[in-house]
């Protein structure tokens, strides 16, 4: 795979999603993404309405989780948490599945939800990532998400909250891959912070890269001293 340092950079939601963040940490993850032209930063609903005036008119998208981190809060609560941060200035949000409903075998509950989030946040013009947290869920329950997701119109399937016992595989991303039965794209998360990683799990499929470390990943494809990785996400 011939991956440029323009096409690597291109592939990272930068994240901050660290409990002690401050907002100069969330001024200096927009400001580095604009000039590393990362795809877009991701951080708490709270910090949505300043990154999206920090990042207007720069091409880098502003993200947000919704339901986070454990997917367990009601599709109502999701649905008016979507539309704030809309209203706020976000162009992207990770909602976290009800994966606990999928465990349990009722991927009723969970079908129902992300095909109404997605309805939600299409209409509002957001584009949607709907988080399973892979390290929970079986082979079957894996590809069960991503029929939901599918047949919902997700524009994304995600990986991992990173608060999870596990992030990113490879494997389930090169499962997807294999699996999915139209566009969906492909997002992996949680634990990469090598520029090894980052490329197993592109060449496996993922066309997003969400992690703390993406500043350090580009350094080490650039062959320059890295800055310090981070400990989270």
């Amino acid at each position: 795979m011939n991956l440029t340092a323009a096409g690597l950079a291109a592939t990272f939601d930068s994240t901050n999603l660290r409990l002690d963040a401050t907002d100069a940490d969330l001024d200096a993850l927009c400001d580095e993404a604009v000039t590393l032209k990362f795809a877009a930063v991701m951080l708490y609903p709270t910090g949505v309405a300043n990154a999206a005036r920090r990042l207007k008119d720069t091409g880098v998208k502003v993200g947000t989780v919704i339901g986070f981190p454990s997917g367990r809060f009601t599709s109502a609560a999701k649905s008016a948490e979507i539309s704030a941060v809309v209203a706020a200035g976000a162009d992207e949000v990770d909602v976290v599945l009800n994966y606990a409903a999928l465990r349990e075998g009722r991927a009723d509950i969970a079908t129902a939800e992300i095909s109404a989030l997605t309805a939600h946040a299409h209409a509002l013009g957001a584009t949607i990532k709907v988080i399973v947290e892979t390290c929970y869920l079986n082979a079957e329950q894996r590809i069960a998400a991503l029929r939901i997701c599918e047949d919902a119109g997700a524009d994304f399937i995600k990986t991992s909250t990173g608060f999870g016992s596990a992030g990113a595989k490879v494997e389930h991303i090169r499962e997807w891959a294999e699996k999915r039965r139209g566009k969906i794209q492909l997002k992996a998360s949680g634990g990469i912070k090598t520029l090894a990683n980052a490329r197993a799990l592109i060449e496996a499929g993922a066309t997003r890269l969400g992690t703390s470390s993406a500043a350090a990943i580009l350094a080490e494809f650039n062959g320059e001293k890295p800055a310090a990785v981070s400990a989270g996400y």
